[in-house]
């Protein structure tokens, strides 16, 4: 028998959709009902400056399982015919997909799985098809569409496809938590993966628990969010905000996150009651960024025209919690982003040599036993998202569009909300060149160039296909043809 010494630690890895990394308590909103959030951060590392691979849900899935970029993985954009958020759940079938976008690329859980790990997945997958296992996963239930709203959830069981009535985030911790019930006392460690919906939209009251909602909706003032008459800086479209729909958007927002962090409690207060608490790691982090009237838009880098990459739209939360073996209440500030996620992990339970050598991302590992990273780490963080690409340092952001802008330059120290943009602005042609030159050699050394993002017709209007497929970007956003 294997000593709870000798095992190695249990991975619980929780991902939420379209949280801006602004929306925790724990990271000083004082409006948004957070505590087990808060609960992690406070056992554990909150990091600070932490970026998705792309601002967009399915690339960023993509990246966390494989620690590649999306010019190395395919998965550019949204998978769009994979979505139906309507009052009463999916009013249509969605065709079967038999694309498997990962197909022979090593994820985490593969790897885990080849070492023992006993794996399982819960909630929302939205890389493709679904209905058969993916990625070393053995317990495999996917919600398996890109959206859904809150009541009438889809969720795959033994291949088929089950309707649940009950509230999304509940469904998917239930089926985490009959995962950790029956595999409790083996002798296989476990990774579960649990993907929430929340706090994706839709956001209106019938969505979600009524008392909840109406507490937001009727008695927050929402002083954490921006007013709607911040504007969008020149060069970009994206639809307008009401004052009522302000109101609407944000109770529902975060009641999903109220909500959603209720469930969060019930993992944590299992491990606890089953004494694993200091036997697991547990990650939160979530897909992409989000803005709720920042920057005088609702959504991700795919709400506005051209794509953008606002820090709230790219910086998402991230939180590690292990007590007694990660370092409690502190707050990480290395820029890190989600590429980096694969590599921390194998070193993490002492497996380093079974990383894939071609990833873009480095282990920071040593964080989470307290010390330093070892070697020479990038002063820089990267994006992408088709032909806009980002280079950010902790004073510096470039962004990049191909071929021929607009570009931006903004001095993140000195104007945190990214106000001005420097581009323009004379006196800043060395450090623009200069960046631009790390920029394309970090790229140039990473992308494949057969799914190299620069070269596609992505628009940020979803995806529909494999990069090879004729029309794989074809799809369009409705709002977006009325422009």
């Amino acid at each position: 028998m294997v000593s709870r010494q000798q095992r190695k630690p249990n991975v619980i890895f929780i991902l939420s959709d379209d949280q801006g990394a602004w929306a925790m308590g724990c990271s000083g909103n004082d409006e948004v009902k957070t505590p087990n959030l808060d609960r992690l951060a406070a056992q554990g590392i909150r990091f600070d400056n932490f970026f998705c691979t792309s601002p967009v849900c399915s690339p960023a899935r993509a990246s966390i399982l494989t620690g590649r970029i999306p010019s190395q993985h395919g998965v550019h954009d949204a998978l769009m015919w994979q979505s139906n958020t309507s009052k009463g759940g999916l009013k249509r079938e969605v065709p079967a997909d038999n694309i498997g976008f990962l197909d022979g690329m090593p994820s985490y859980p593969d790897l885990l799985r080849s070492l023992g790990y006993n794996t399982c997945f819960s909630g929302k997958w939205h890389l493709g098809d679904s209905i058969k296992p993916k990625c070393g996963f053995e317990t495999w239930n996917p919600m398996p569409y890109g959206g859904t709203n809150y009541y009438n959830v889809p969720l795959v069981e033994d291949g088929n496809l089950k309707t649940y009535t009950t509230y999304a985030s509940e469904v998917f911790t239930d089926k985490a938590l009959e995962f950790l019930d029956y595999q409790h006392g083996g002798e296989r460690p476990f990774c579960l993966a649990l993907h929430y919906t929340a706090p994706h939209a839709p956001w209106g009251r019938e969505h979600h628990p009524v008392a909840s909602w109406d507490q937001y909706h009727t008695n927050c003032s929402f002083n954490s969010i921006p007013k709607i008459d911040e504007s969008l800086p020149s060069g970009f479209n994206a639809k307008p905000i009401t004052a009522s729909r302000r109101k609407r958007t944000l109770a529902g927002y975060f009641t999903a996150l109220e909500e959603m962090d209720f469930q969060i409690g019930r993992l944590i207060e299992w491990l606890e009651r089953k004494n694993l608490r200091e036997d697991t790691l547990i990650v939160f982090m979530s897909d992409n960024g989000m803005n709720m009237c920042h920057h005088g838009i609702i959504g991700k880098g795919n709400a506005t025209w051209p794509q953008n990459m606002f820090d709230t739209s790219v910086k998402v939360p991230c939180l590690m919690s292990r007590p007694g073996y990660v370092p409690e209440n502190e707050v990480n500030t290395d820029l890190l982003s989600q590429y980096d996620w694969l590599p921390t992990l194998m070193e993490y339970i002492g497996e380093a040599k079974y990383t894939p050598t071609d990833l873009p991302g480095c282990s920071f590992a040593p964080i989470l036993s307290g010390e330093a990273i070892k070697g020479e780490r990038s002063i820089y963080v990267y994006d992408e998202y088709g032909p806009v690409r980002m280079i950010r340092s902790k004073d510096w952001k470039l962004v990049w569009r191909y071929p021929g802008g607009p570009h931006e330059l903004y001095n993140i120290s000195a104007d945190p909300n990214e106000a001005v943009n420097l581009f323009n602005t004379s006196g800043y042609a060395d450090l623009i060149n200069s960046l631009l030159s790390e920029l394309e050699k970090w790229f140039t050394k990473n992308v494949d160039p057969q799914l190299d993002g620069v070269s596609l017709p992505i628009t940020g209007r979803g995806q529909l296909g494999p990069v090879g497929d004729t029309d794989a970007f074809a799809y369009r956003f409705p709002w977006l043809e009325e422009r």
